[in-house]
């Protein structure tokens, strides 16, 4: 089983930026716990970070092409205007599980992505791309 991760705009910082809201775990620091957790699943896993809605779409249909099973995403800076990212996500055959590490919905904020995808994880910090890295699993078993 393979799994792509895409990183939307901003995640790069993760750790510096707005340790209030999103936590003091630093980007690679996420990448190793959820590279260890997918060794230990038995699944691969590549991670893209990207600042550039369009390298994530290339980064996705690329994916799709070579047989990915599933895709993880946080749309992070997408969240608002990601229209070309929906509409990629929804021409691929893998599924695709949207990752927030706030509450986006309590902090009142909607999102474009969030219909191509089979189910949204929020709100548990670094914890949430550890449970949607079980849940694509478990969906894809």
């Amino acid at each position: 089983m393979k799994l792509l991760l895409i990183q939307g705009a901003n995640m790069e910082y993760l750790g510096r930026r707005q340790p209030e809201l999103y936590g003091t775990t630093t980007a690679k620091e996420l990448d190793a716990m959820l590279r260890r957790r997918a060794r230990e699943l038995g699944v691969g896993l590549d991670i893209l970070y990207t600042n550039t809605e369009g390298e994530a779409v290339s980064a996705i249909y690329q994916a799709d092409r070579a047989g990915v099973d599933g895709v993880l995403f946080n749309p992070a800076g997408f969240l608002h205007a990601g229209h070309a990212l929906r509409d990629c996500l929804k021409s691929i055959r893998a599924p695709a599980i949207e990752i927030h590490m706030t509450n986006i919905e309590k902090r009142g904020y909607g999102s474009i992505t969030a219909e191509a995808a089979v189910g949204t994880i929020a709100g548990f910090g670094v914890d949430s791309y550890l449970l949607a890295l079980q849940a694509m699993v478990t969906r894809l078993g």
